[in-house]
């Protein structure tokens, strides 16, 4: 059974789902599928054509699902596609795909967004990722799963981030990063293997082999490209294979400090 408040606005043609939770002044579009056991909290505005999976929670004051923040945008149909067990946190603001980007904004699943997170068009937000307060994610950035982005932290357009990355509090990241690695700063850079986040996921000899990978890459003073083509010849190592694809797939460049080959 669910509980939906006096003053919710719910539009004809949304599509609630089983002890559902609507708070006082909450507003929810024609075109909205919500899950069961959702909990959306006062205040909160799920706009557009928004589909949102089970057990999410949508906190007070959070937009979901309003039209896209780019000049090119003419009203043509997006749309916001959220998956289960998501936690959306205060004043959180996410915006659906543009038809440049193939018109879909796509959230995962267990994902946490703490306040005033905001996620623009077309991104792509894997399984299990952390986002802390004031991240923002421009236009097509992708994220893949178990990513932990600290506070205040700007996020270029098209920018990719690989599984179990991890990117400190207050930086500005304009690169791509790769998965299981550790970046901060203003321009970021990277900082060395997310070892901690690592420990709690992955063997032992996988990470031995991240280790020597990352060496080889970073701190060799080599080409990267063709110290990564190399290695995944090379290697039988999953996560290894992971690292290096991605570096070789990369389409903005990996923000590291280059060494001198001769030492």
């Amino acid at each position: 059974m669910s509980n939906i408040h006096a003053t919710a606005i719910i539009e004809d043609g949304a599509t609630i789902g089983e002890n559902v939770t609507v708070g006082p002044f909450a507003t929810i579009s024609s075109q909205t599928t919500l899950g069961d056991n959702c909990i959306v909290d006062a205040h909160a505005v799920i706009a557009g054509k928004t589909t949102i999976g089970k057990n999410n929670h949508i906190f007070s004051h959070a937009v979901v699902g309003s039209i896209p923040q780019d000049l090119k945008y003419r009203g043509e149909e997006v749309e916001l596609i959220i998956g289960d067990n998501n936690r959306i946190r205060e004043f959180t603001l996410i915006n659906p795909g543009t038809k440049g980007g193939g018109s879909i904004t796509k959230i995962g699943n267990n994902n946490l967004l703490m306040g005033y997170v905001h996620l623009g068009h077309d991104v792509k937000l894997g399984d299990n990722c952390i986002l802390a307060n004031g991240v923002t994610l421009a236009g097509h950035v992708e994220l893949g799963d178990n990513v932990v982005i600290g506070g205040l932290t700007p996020v270029h357009q098209f920018v990719h981030i690989g599984d179990f990355a991890m990117i400190a509090g207050a930086s500005a990241l304009s690169q791509d990063i790769p998965p299981y690695c550790l970046a901060e700063g203003n321009r970021a850079t990277l900082r060395g293997l997310n070892l901690t986040g690592l420990r709690r996921h992955i063997q032992r000899e996988e990470i031995n082999a991240l280790k020597v990978a990352y060496k080889e890459l970073f701190e060799s003073g080599q080409p990267l490209q063709d110290t990564a083509k190399k290695i995944f010849n090379k290697t039988s190592s999953k996560s290894v294979k992971n690292l290096v694809e991605f570096i070789m797939n990369s389409k903005r460049g990996i923000p590291y400090i280059r060494k001198n080959s001769n030492g």
